[in-house]
């Protein structure tokens, strides 16, 4: 567990990464169509109020999921989920800029040993710094035991 308090102490909300977005207006319909969106205001480029669907933010992948030098334990990290929380719409042609961090690192213990959960947000931002989306990504570490 010290080594869990040492990793928070070291990586959490440090950011690590950071990426600019050009948001294209077929792409924004193109997600929304493919997720099974009907309303046009997110597949329609001509409506009055087009913009991005709310889990369009999933879809904006970042250069690092992990900081650099981030110990996997011996394992190997597996997808545990995203999650999306919108805050203001996304709009095609704006810039977005997409910061990580580690928001949580904790474990739980089970039959098969210690996992490690590390949740890796990204917050999107317009160039005006409004927070526009955030987006987390779950990530599960079984921990590789030696004999």
């Amino acid at each position: 567990m010290d080594d869990i308090e040492a990793l928070k102490a070291q990586y959490l909300n440090h950011q690590f990464d950071e990426k600019e977005f050009e948001v294209a207006a077929e792409k924004v319909a193109a997600f929304a169509t493919t997720c099974g969106e009907t309303n046009p205001k997110f597949t329609d480029p001509s409506h009055a109020d087009f913009q991005a669907s709310p889990t369009f933010a999933s879809s904006l992948v970042a250069g690092r999921n992990l900081p650099e030098g981030f110990p996997l334990f011996g394992g190997i990290a597996l997808d545990g989920g995203k999650t999306v929380v919108p805050h203001k719409p996304i709009r095609p042609g704006a810039p977005v800029v997409g910061r990580s961090h580690v928001a949580d690192i904790y474990t739980k213990t089970g039959r098969s040993g210690r996992m490690i959960f590390i949740v890796s947000r990204q917050e999107f931002s317009d160039r005006a710094g409004d927070l526009l989306a955030t987006a987390d990504t779950n990530l599960i570490i079984r921990e590789k035991i030696t004999e």
